[in-house]
């Protein structure tokens, strides 16, 4: 039996600078804190690409747009709540880095200690598209992030519901594509 998970306010833990840092924007710093909730209730040590995933889809209507159609994201739900009861109980005695990402030793977002090396990794990446589109980052920028790595437990989870993750990620990069034509399109109309 793993001993429990030690419980930390947020002043003893630095108050979860992952969650305040700006370049990521309230909205997403929520979806932090809802991951790293249903991490300690799940008892896991680390939040996941899949805790991100869950948290995600929870609260920003057009990631769940782009995952797909109520059907789907019915399904996938369901596999994300079973993760605690069923097939995500062997991922409670391992770490999620599937070694095709380096892991920074020293993450340009602070404080992701509690994040797998994966996540942690897939925090920076988050940043990094926000800032080629010169904003706080969006969910549509965490989903891009989490599901890069084919290695990623919120890939495996998708495939699981019948939801390919290369289409998801051509679908953002599509949007991504529409979006910088249209900032170029309202730069020359300007």
């Amino acid at each position: 039996m793993r001993p429990p998970l030690p419980r930390q306010s947020a002043h003893d833990h630095g108050t979860h600078r992952a969650e305040n840092d700006a370049r990521l924007g309230d909205e997403l710093a929520s979806v932090i804190g809802g991951a790293r909730r249903r991490a300690v209730r799940d008892g896991d040590r680390q939040i996941d690409t899949a805790h991100l995933l869950h948290s995600l889809l929870e609260s920003d209507p057009e990631a769940r747009s782009v995952v797909g159609d109520g059907p789907q994201i019915a399904r996938l739900l369901g596999y994300l709540v079973q993760r605690s009861i069923g097939y995500g109980l062997r991922w409670q005695s391992g770490v999620e880095d599937s070694g095709a990402v380096p892991v920074l030793t020293d993450p340009p977002v602070k404080e992701t200690a509690g994040f797998s090396p994966l996540a942690a990794t897939s925090m920076e990446y988050v940043c990094e598209r926000a800032a080629r589109h010169g904003g706080p980052a969006r969910g549509v920028d965490l989903l891009a992030a989490i599901l890069v790595d084919r290695q990623a437990r919120a890939v495996e989870v998708l495939g699981r519901a019948g939801i390919d993750p290369r289409e998801v990620l051509a679908r953002l990069d599509g949007r991504s594509d529409r979006s910088q034509e249209c900032a170029r399109g309202g730069d020359a109309a300007q």
